[in-house]
């Protein structure tokens, strides 16, 4: 976040200087009414003045009495902005831990405003649907949401939603993280039946990357493909790349224009960071991504209406374009959109490192052989087991480190099997060699799988998923 300018209220994001200003006019208030002396008076009305421009500094909006700016805290939230937050720092191009365990994600909920998935929520998912909770759900990798409470409201007064959820496609070949958002949207796709957009910005990744147009639009296209492998219904889903689908739809460039005369400059440096020394387009990008939030940016699907709320899974990284996205939502007379965030996939190094797609050994890639796929994790998974075999059979396992532990809570969807595996490792009877198999043996059909649906892909399937269309729902 920008420094204030106040030099003491440097450190206090826009929630806590609203409270500031709030009890400074309380205290104005007050001194009048006591008919304190003058300067007694003069003084704590300058303070608040002061405060007032910090705060509008802040956030670039006006302060105003009852309307705390929920949706606008800081994404800066590296080291220096909490005392005790261990070296997390999340925006969206970088996640940074020093735990081994990976990001504190108890933290970063209080941190970002979010709220716990807790067992309630998932209860209740279950009895508004009808189906078991997706293992997702179940083992805590979506974690937070936003307002999911008010769109199962909807749902059960008969209201359809949207789901959105994108990819922006910096590679040719995606890795198993990748496929997170996608497998947990198909499965609320299907629980809910409810229309789909996904988005490919080809766009973000020509204004951060060194890539030409081309590029990013070919890996576009082939990204595509990989998310149209997971399966989902032609008849329900949009999918479309923002270098194309932007020319030839007026009301999705009319959301931008929107959005974006609704966040100022200092709005979006304080949430994304932003300098100075950025391109134009990096700071109206945020807009982009915000529009499929609105419905009457598909009018195609939507016949034009604009009350049609939507949800979003993505990763906690993604939250801030959506916080400013719920922020200005009512102001151009539309739903806010609800969230549900997941945890972020570990590398294979560790969940300390981060993923690379120039690292071809950072992951396990949806294009890699059995064969690369065994190699890199006997090789490379970061292990919680003990130095010796001795050792280990005495101390047990860490799962809370193993990344092979972790890749199996993503993959291994038997409760039963996957609750043996932990007591097994943590107990020294299952060595970390044993593990490593047993995620091998997980991933290596779950990854052929995809890449023969893959095969069975055409570009005039890829064609027909992008073609602006009516799908098959009736609003």
């Amino acid at each position: 976040m920008a420094d204030l300018q106040n030099g003491g209220f440097c450190s206090l994001n826009p929630l806590e200087l609203f409270e500031q200003v709030t009890a400074q006019g309380e205290k104005v208030r007050s001194l009048k009414a006591e008919k304190a002396p003058k300067d007694e008076i003069d003084s704590a009305v300058k303070f608040l003045l002061s405060l007032k421009l910090s705060y509008k500094t802040a956030t670039g909006q006006e302060y105003k009495a009852g309307s705390p700016p929920t949706d606008f805290t800081p994404v800066s939230n590296g080291p220096g902005d909490t005392e005790d937050d261990d070296d997390d720092f999340v925006d969206p191009w970088t996640v940074q831990t020093s735990n081994a365990k990976g990001v504190d994600y108890d933290k970063l909920i209080v941190r970002f405003g979010s709220s716990k998935i807790d067992k309630d929520l998932i209860n209740r998912i279950e009895r508004v649907t009808g189906h078991k909770p997706h293992h997702f759900l179940r083992r805590g990798i979506f974690f937070s949401h936003r307002d999911m409470n008010q769109i199962l409201d909807a749902y059960e007064n008969k209201k359809l939603f949207y789901l959105y959820t994108g990819r922006g496609p910096s590679s040719e070949a995606m890795h198993v993280g990748h496929l997170i958002p996608f497998i947990f949207t198909k499965w609320l796709q299907e629980v809910f039946d409810v229309p789909l957009v996904i988005q490919l910005t080809d766009d973000e990744k020509y204004l951060w990357k060194d890539l030409s147009i081309e590029e990013t639009h070919k890996y576009a296209v082939e990204n595509i493909k990989d998310i149209m492998a997971c399966g989902f219904d032609i008849n329900k889903t949009f999918i479309f790349s923002d270098l194309q689908y932007l020319g030839m739809s007026p009301g999705f460039y009319k959301n931008i224009v929107k959005v974006q005369k609704h966040v100022t400059f200092n709005q979006v440096k304080g949430i994304f960071g932003f300098t100075d020394s950025d391109c134009i387009g990096k700071i109206s990008f945020p807009a982009i991504q915000a529009a499929p939030s609105f419905s009457s940016s598909f009018p195609q699907i939507f016949n034009n209406r604009n009350d049609i709320q939507c949800l979003i899974p993505c990763a906690i990284d993604q939250d801030p374009y959506f916080r400013m996205t719920r922020d200005v939502a009512p102001r151009i007379g539309y739903p806010k959109p609800a969230l549900l965030h997941s945890v972020f996939f570990p590398a294979l190094q560790g969940a300390q490192t981060k993923m690379s797609a120039s690292d071809p050994n950072s992951s396990i890639f949806l294009t890699d052989t059995p064969k690369q796929i065994k190699t890199k994790i006997n090789k490379h998974a970061f292990s919680g087991g003990k130095d010796t075999v001795e050792e280990h059979r005495k101390y047990g396992g860490n799962c809370d480190v193993d990344v092979s532990y972790m890749y199996l809570t993503f993959f291994l969807e038997d409760d039963d099997k996957l609750e043996q595996i932990k007591q097994a490792y943590t107990s020294g009877a299952l060595l970390t060699g044993e593990l490593k198999k047993a995620l091998i043996e997980t991933l290596q059909p779950l990854i052929a799988a995809h890449q023969q649906r893959r095969k069975q892909i055409t570009d005039e399937m890829v064609k027909e998923f992008l073609t602006p269309r009516k799908l098959a729902f009736d609003f």
